[in-house]
């Protein structure tokens, strides 16, 4: 199994791909992918080799070639549909954000307790009453969700998610989830991010003082 580190860097190794693709460039060195993705080229080679690909040392790797491996490893087999709880600002980002995003990847059901959201199509995605998430969920069959509701309301999203059969998700709440074993949670704690920002931000400013 690759490990949940290089996944995330070939991620980002495929969009940087796209962007060089977009520019008219077939190929690209791992020197130059991993100033790019800001690591090593040694990283680069490894999480390459990690997927199965190998590039040239003459001509380094063929772009079409890496981002059809890196998406054979990230992609799924067939589409398949994620759920949003909570429709707060968050959430209509997140909404906007995906629409047209991924070929295979999409939000297909969103959740909020609002009555002026519930049952309206919001950029593309119905919205649906909280009470109807575990009917939904088993209909549709969604297996990933995105949790983007208040702290106090996390966890039991997360219990009624799981319980519905959805394992995985990708956690915007400030606190951490218990789940099951097998679970897999992803959390995006996007206070920490910033006062880790500000923090070293001012020591930067410190340092040159």
């Amino acid at each position: 199994m690759v490990s949940d580190k290089t996944i995330g860097r070939i991620s980002v190794y495929r969009r940087l791909l796209k962007e060089v693709a977009a520019k008219g460039e077939t190929n690209v060195f791992s020197h130059q992918l991993a100033t790019m993705a800001g690591c090593t080229p040694a990283q680069v080679r490894r999480d390459v080799m990690t997927i199965g690909y190998s590039g040239s040392p003459a001509r380094g790797y063929d772009v079409a070639e890496l981002i059809d491996s890196i998406s054979a490893v990230l992609d799924p087999p067939e589409h398949e549909g994620i759920a949003l709880v909570g429709v707060g600002n968050l959430g209509r980002a997140m909404l906007s954000y995906f629409v047209g995003r991924s070929p295979r990847l999409a939000i297909v059901a969103a959740f909020d307790e609002d009555p002026e959201k519930v049952n309206r199509v919001i950029h593309g995605c119905r919205c649906y009453p909280v009470n109807d998430m575990e009917q939904v969920i088993r209909e549709r069959g969604i297996r990933e969700a995105i949790i983007a509701v208040p702290a106090a309301a996390a966890q039991d999203a997360a219990r009624r998610l799981v319980s519905a059969g959805v394992n995985g998700l990708v956690n915007f709440a400030p606190v951490r989830l218990w789940v099951p074993d097998g679970v897999y949670v992803e959390n995006v704690d996007v206070t920490m991010a910033l006062e880790r920002v500000a923090y070293f931000a001012r020591e930067r400013v410190q340092e040159r003082v």
